[in-house]
């Protein structure tokens, strides 16, 4: 009865308003807008909102692509053989030991899963999973296209719960079908939070669990804890969870067919429960850097002036600092391509100090052969970064293995 009377308390606290949006479902999950917190001042101007649907990025820093000569590039590298190939066993991997239930949970717990994917726990018991792809191809059929290299430390049914699944874009090796089909097998009830125009690809998947954010726009799931799995036993008070889903911009692009470029949003992501906070970094790049000779600095005096994307900085000035961050580091490779949309270590390190992050550790690396940087060279490029920066080389911004949890506490 507890249960019931909260959740009808809180949804009516909404009835009636016009902005407000939630969603109610049937495992006790009551997802609403959240307001009040800092926006940017020009945050109603929707600058990447194009006339025709689509989304732009309406940044100096944002240097469109040419897509000929990408596709030249990739087909030539592929049938020469200069792609990169991963020896066996180049990434560690180790089983992942996850808490079996919501009370074990008392600290900040991040687990790398491979590539982008992340499964945090947070204290109390709430817990998310970033940008889940367990397929052996990030690609649309699973025949041909980029291979795993790096096996999944644990299959999807071995994780024990997942309350939010977070998704921050449409390509392929951030958004898998067989994934997603596997997660809402496993938890119906589970919570899909994805970028503008996502929702319908989920609808067509039969799942209605689904919120779509744009920049800046925040969410709060409740969780009733009297309800399925987390039922409280006799004699015991039923509580709440809840958490904040926030969407943040970034530096991208989406898309899954030929015709369809843009047509959805790309985001980074924060979430806080639990007194902890956390960053998603999701795919990103940072500045546009023009063509360079073999061994140049694209940080040296002759690229100095190159405009950086500003609204890192605006998410740690107004949502900073976060306890952890997690940020891509790889697929950087050649630059004239990549660096627009993807971060090289360099621009990771200035994504963590611009975002306020405490901590952070590398993604989007050590899982699949997307672009021709040498497999280990990311982590040795980040640790080069950092020392650049005047940031401790280990213990701050660190990788760890495929599988491997780091607990993030006040103290470390």
């Amino acid at each position: 009865m507890v249960g019931k009377r909260f959740f009808h308390a809180f949804k009516s606290c909404f009835k009636g308003s016009p902005t407000a949006r939630t969603m109610a479902t049937s495992a006790g999950i009551l997802v609403a807008s959240k307001t009040g917190l800092p926006v940017p001042e020009d945050v109603k101007e929707k600058k990447h909102h194009l006339p025709n649907g689509r989304f732009a990025n309406p940044w100096p820093s944002w240097q469109d692509i040419n897509r000929v000569e990408l596709g030249k590039w990739a087909i030539t590298g592929y049938f020469a053989g200069s792609w990169p190939k991963p020896e066996a066993k180049a990434i560690s991997v180790v089983k992942p030991q996850f808490e079996e239930s919501r009370t074990g949970v008392k600290e900040l717990r991040a687990t790398w899963l491979g590539h982008a994917c992340f499964l945090v726990e947070f204290p109390g018991g709430f817990r998310a999973l970033f940008d889940p792809v367990f397929c052996h191809r990030c690609s649309p059929v699973q025949f041909m296209g980029p291979a795993r290299y790096t096996k999944v430390p644990c299959e999807i049914e071995e994780i024990p719960l997942v309350d939010a699944v977070v998704i921050s874009h449409a390509h392929y090796d951030h958004l898998d079908v067989g994934s997603v089909k596997r997660i809402h097998a496993k938890w119906p009830e589970a919570h899909f939070f994805v970028p503008m125009n996502n929702k319908k690809w989920f609808k067509s998947l039969g799942i209605d669990n689904c919120t779509e954010q744009d920049w800046w726009e925040d969410m709060e799931i409740t969780i009733d804890l009297s309800k399925g799995k987390d039922a409280a036993t006799e004699g015991e008070t039923a509580s709440t969870l809840s958490a904040t889903i926030s969407n943040f911009p970034c530096q991208h692009t989406a898309g899954r067919t030929l015709t369809d470029l843009n047509s959805t949003l790309w985001s980074s992501w924060g979430v806080t429960s639990g007194g902890k906070s956390v960053y998603f970094a999701g795919d990103t790049g940072y500045r546009a850097v023009p063509k360079v000779e073999e061994g140049e600095d694209d940080y040296g005096e002759k690229y100095q002036d190159l405009p950086y994307c500003p609204a890192f900085k605006q998410i740690g000035d107004l949502r900073g600092p976060f306890d952890l961050g997690m940020i891509p580091i790889g697929a950087y490779s050649p630059r004239q391509f990549m660096s627009p949309m993807h971060a090289n270590p360099y621009d990771s390190v200035n994504i963590f100090v611009d975002t306020k992050c405490k901590k952070a550790i590398g993604m989007h690396w050590g899982t699949f052969v997307l672009t021709n940087e040498p497999i280990m060279e990311p982590p040795q490029k980040l640790r080069d970064a950092l020392k650049a920066k005047g940031i401790p080389e280990t213990g701050v911004f660190d990788v760890v293995a495929t599988g491997e949890s780091k607990i993030f506490t006040d103290e470390a």
